[in-house]
């Protein structure tokens, strides 16, 4: 496990991470989202000792983090890092050969790991020939070949249509599920809680919130309730607690102001006929994002 205890650091007065703390836990994956000039990129440079920090520590499982432990970690830059005049797949196999694999081994990883992301087209063309999608795609074929335990990724659905958005994230999926511990920003609220099992909400240099998804759904949730049913459920209007969000003939969202209220509204609609849904809502990882950086 990647530990992140009370990172600080500052350019000059310039505060830009206060005691940033949370864990990325192996076989899951980890979704760290905030604006721009959060410090999420800072926070991803220090735990890779690319920058250091004024104050806190990185530990793997427990242990000061190593130049040994680093060589076991992917990163993808959100800047794009490549050499732009190699071959795809000669930049893919050059880069698992400085992590010591063989030129064969090298190069059987590197090509199972471009057809996998669907460069199996482009592997004997130069980097700089790519669309910038394709680009993206061998930067993370970059920090995935040697098969790294930890993997952080900035950036890494930028630029990439929605079917490549499918490819990259099932790899990533693949990578979490069998054991890598997996971290990656993005601004992209949506995909985020549909891929991440734990997310990391950072806003001004500071952790906002943190937790597994649906642990912090249901740390947000309000006494929202969507109702569905036969009727017209208009009569919601007239029942004491309630507050209408959202209103369509048998369809509501609604606001009550305590268990007991949402009670008496099922109670009351079972009696005007059928009911096809009455179900309590979780606020989306938006909802949350603008909760708590506010």
């Amino acid at each position: 496990m990647l530990q992140l205890r009370d990172l600080d650091k500052s350019y000059g007065s310039h505060h830009v991470l206060d005691h940033v703390s949370f864990d990325v836990r192996p076989g899951r994956l980890t979704g760290f989202v905030g604006g721009n000039g959060a410090g999420k990129t800072t926070t991803m440079r220090i735990t890779l000792g690319v920058l250091a920090s004024d104050s806190g520590t990185v530990a793997l499982d427990g242990a000061p983090v190593t130049t040994a432990d680093r060589r076991r970690f992917g990163y993808m830059p959100e800047e794009r890092g490549l050499y732009p005049k190699m071959k795809v797949l000669e930049q893919i196999v050059y880069l698992a050969r400085l992590h010591g694999y063989s030129k064969s081994d090298a190069t059987a990883s590197a090509t199972a790991l471009l057809e996998r992301l669907g460069l199996h087209e482009k592997l004997d063309v130069n980097v700089e020939t790519l669309s910038l999608g394709n680009q993206q795609r061998a930067q993370i074929a970059a920090a995935l070949v040697h098969d790294p335990e930890v993997l952080i990724l900035d950036e890494p659905f930028s630029g990439l249509d929605p079917i490549a958005v499918d490819v990259v994230a099932a790899v990533l999926q693949e990578r979490a599920a069998a054991g890598t511990a997996v971290l990656f920003s993005s601004h992209q609220l949506d995909l985020v809680e549909r891929l991440c099992d734990d997310l990391v909400i950072i806003a001004g240099g500071t952790i906002r919130a943190s937790g597994e998804r649906e642990d912090l759904r249901a740390q947000h949730a309000r006494r929202r309730y969507e109702l569905v049913s036969a009727g017209d459920a208009g009569w919601l209007r007239t029942v004491q607690g309630v507050e209408i969000v959202d209103f369509d003939g048998g369809y509501a969202v609604f606001d009550v102001d305590t268990d007991e209220t949402a009670q008496r509204v099922l109670r009351e609609a079972v009696s005007r006929g059928a009911v096809g849904t009455f179900a309590p809502q979780r606020p989306t990882l938006a909802q949350i994002f603008r909760e708590v950086v506010r």
